[in-house]
């Protein structure tokens, strides 16, 4: 499915970029992994199964989802989803379950929109369900990642989309605090590295961005078919993209 996902992501946006001071620090970890982020955008469900796919490719994928909406997009059964339902109590009981199953595996990735609801990147405070402050109870020996989301209009017309893994804590660290503290933590670490990302986001320098997909430039069409025609009648290379990669803005 992962291909899929990348021709989808290809086709609707312009890139996927991951900061180069955000890259992942636990690929050695020998554990599972609770990977947590912030919830922005009814595209992060393709965003993370891309990362996942281009990053942690050794490691099977789990992410809790809505209910009602994984009856409509049954395709991320697929890919690791199971339903949760958000409005109840039992929702909670339903989350922790799956998790405990999910996390028993040592070769698995748990990827979790901790604030469990769409909210806008510059929303403080963070809100994050306390489910996630549970979980270092269930699986000990995990490593907790923080991952920031965001997505912002560059020079192209499609959306870019922007990531940022923290440094990873320890299930022993979270567990060594009461869980209001450990909440507190997993929340703190999450809005730090938001505020970081979203600073290289504002600059709109490609530069501080590796790029993990790229998508489509230009406006495509019969437009971009006459400039291609335009550009090899006078000998030159044709890039669609309204501003290239290396070209500073004037």
């Amino acid at each position: 499915m992962l291909p899929w996902f990348d021709r989808f992501f290809r086709r609707h946006m312009n890139a996927l970029r991951l900061a180069r001071w955000g890259r992942p620090a636990c690929a050695g970890h020998a554990g599972p992994l609770v990977l947590y982020c912030n919830h922005p955008a009814w595209w992060d469900a393709a965003t993370l199964i891309v990362l996942a796919g281009r990053l942690f490719p050794e490691r099977e994928g789990f992410a809790p989802f809505e209910a009602r909406m994984l009856e409509r997009y049954g395709v991320f059964r697929r890919m690791g989803a199971f339903p949760v339902d958000l409005a109840s109590r039992k929702g909670a009981l339903q989350f922790l379950a799956a998790a405990r199953s999910v996390l028993s595996g040592r070769n698995r990735a748990l990827w979790v929109t901790a604030q469990g609801r769409f909210a806008d990147v510059r929303e403080r405070p963070l809100g994050l369900k306390p489910g996630i402050a549970h979980l270092a109870e269930i699986a000990p020996d995990a490593l907790f990642v923080p991952v920031a989301l965001e997505y912002a209009l560059w020079q192209e017309r499609g959306v870019e989309a922007f990531c940022a893994f923290g440094p990873p804590i320890p299930a022993s660290v979270l567990l060594s605090l009461p869980r209001p503290a450990r909440l507190a933590r997993l929340e703190g670490d999450l809005t730090a590295l938001l505020d970081r990302l979203s600073q290289d986001v504002i600059a709109r320098d490609p530069g501080r961005f590796e790029p993990v997909l790229a998508g489509r430039s230009g406006i495509g069409g019969v437009y971009d078919g006459w400039r291609r025609l335009v550009a090899l009648a006078r000998g030159r290379s044709f890039d669609p993209a309204h501003r290239p990669e290396g070209e500073r803005p004037r």
